[in-house]
């Protein structure tokens, strides 16, 4: 494998897991934030999550002192010039992403490898952007990315053989169990578990139970380790909507229609967790 150092753009929480991931695995890593103060602020959560670890005694100090200084945190693009890999994870907004890899194939060098950490966008628009299509792929993590053990590898159908290689081989590298999907909205994963997810709020909607009920049924019936409205809200609700409207758009599937209530939620700005209130309630 040709790549040690990785850009990841983007500081929120996929974009800070994915950092602390590569970094523990060895790569040098440069953060990349719209602001400063944003990617600094990503870099000093990632050291809180290193030292829960040591604390836990999942790593020792050195092992975290030697993953920090693996982490650039900027705010400048051109900082990302010599990657090998840069893994963009912005806002699930295809306008924004195709904008970004427009710019990122003018900055990076010619042979690295540009990937989205889309959930549902077609990877084949962005690297249609390029100058090198061939170079451009998916790679997705799941959150919390330290600990998911998946990652989708989103071959579009302009990725050389070669590109794919370098992304399966980079995935396993940070301890993963690459799968290697086609380019096709919500590829494995949440193809299958966002109908399942609208049809849990189709059933609360219908009065058959309430959402701590139906978590309550799915975790005890199915052995999930978190029921339907828990994983909406750890998501985001409207991260959640948004994979819906990509899902539906491209198949016209009934089952991926959003429930109105969702679209309601987020509109209200009840996105979940990180808003305190979703679903359920996590105020304190």
């Amino acid at each position: 494998m040709s790549i040690t150092r990785v850009g990841v753009i983007g500081s929120g929480i996929m974009g800070s897991g994915i950092t602390e991931t590569a970094a523990t695995s060895g790569f040098e890593v440069v953060l990349r934030s719209r602001s400063q103060a944003t990617a600094d602020a990503t870099r000093a959560g990632m050291e809180k999550s290193l030292n829960r670890q040591v604390e836990k005694g999942k790593k020792t100090e050195a092992e975290r002192d030697e993953a920090l200084a693996r982490v650039t945190a900027t705010d400048d693009l051109a900082a990302l010039a010599d990657c090998d890999l840069v893994i963009e994870s912005v806002v699930e907004d295809l306008a924004v992403k195709l904008d970004l890899f427009a710019e990122l194939d003018r900055i990076t060098g010619e042979g690295a490898i540009l990937a989205t950490n889309t959930s549902t966008l077609p990877v084949v628009e962005m690297a249609m952007k390029t100058n090198r299509p061939d170079k451009v792929c998916g790679i997705h993590f799941f959150n919390p990315a330290p600990v998911m053990a998946l990652v989708e590898v989103v071959r579009p159908i302009t990725a050389s053989d070669e590109t794919i290689a370098e992304a399966v081989a980079f995935a396993a590298t940070c301890g993963k169990t690459p799968v290697e999907v086609k380019d096709q909205a919500g590829f494995v994963v949440n193809a299958l578990l966002f109908p399942y997810l609208n049809n849990a709020i189709r059933l609360m909607e219908q009065g058959v139970a309430s959402a701590e009920d139906i978590d309550t049924a799915m975790k005890g019936g199915c052995g999930f380790p978190m029921g339907p409205f828990a994983l909406l809200d750890l998501v985001g609700l409207d991260t959640s909507l948004a994979i819906l409207d990509a899902l539906y758009n491209e198949f016209r599937d009934p089952n991926y229609a959003a429930m109105p209530l969702l679209r309601r939620m987020v509109a209200a700005g009840q996105l979940g967790r990180k808003t305190g209130q979703g679903f359920l309630n996590y105020a304190r």
